[in-house]
């Protein structure tokens, strides 16, 4: 393969990583514990944060634990999609998307 080709393929792969990214970066990923959902962007942006249950209100501590446990979860959503979006791009670069 010439540079020439090899620039062109680069170029191509730039614009699809672009792509992927600007898709992830618009999706919203929600993450739910119990009583509690969140939901955040591909931006890590928590957009939304509601409580189903009135009486986790009461006690501070379950209330802050579901909270935690949610955004992981979403979290965790939003990674699983990067990987299988970006992972066949990033080979030996883990980390780095």
């Amino acid at each position: 393969m010439n540079m020439q080709n090899l620039m062109a393929e680069a170029q191509r792969m730039q614009k699809e990583l672009e792509r992927i990214n600007k898709d992830i970066e618009s999706s919203v990923f929600e993450g739910e514990n119990g009583a509690v959902k969140v939901m955040l962007n591909g931006k890590n942006e928590i957009i939304k944060v509601s409580i189903n249950d009135e009486e986790v209100l009461n006690d501070k501590e379950t209330l802050e634990d579901m909270i935690m446990l949610a955004i992981n979860d979403a979290l965790g959503k939003l990674s699983k999609v990067k990987e299988e979006k970006l992972g066949r791009y990033s080979g030996g670069m883990k980390g780095l998307f």
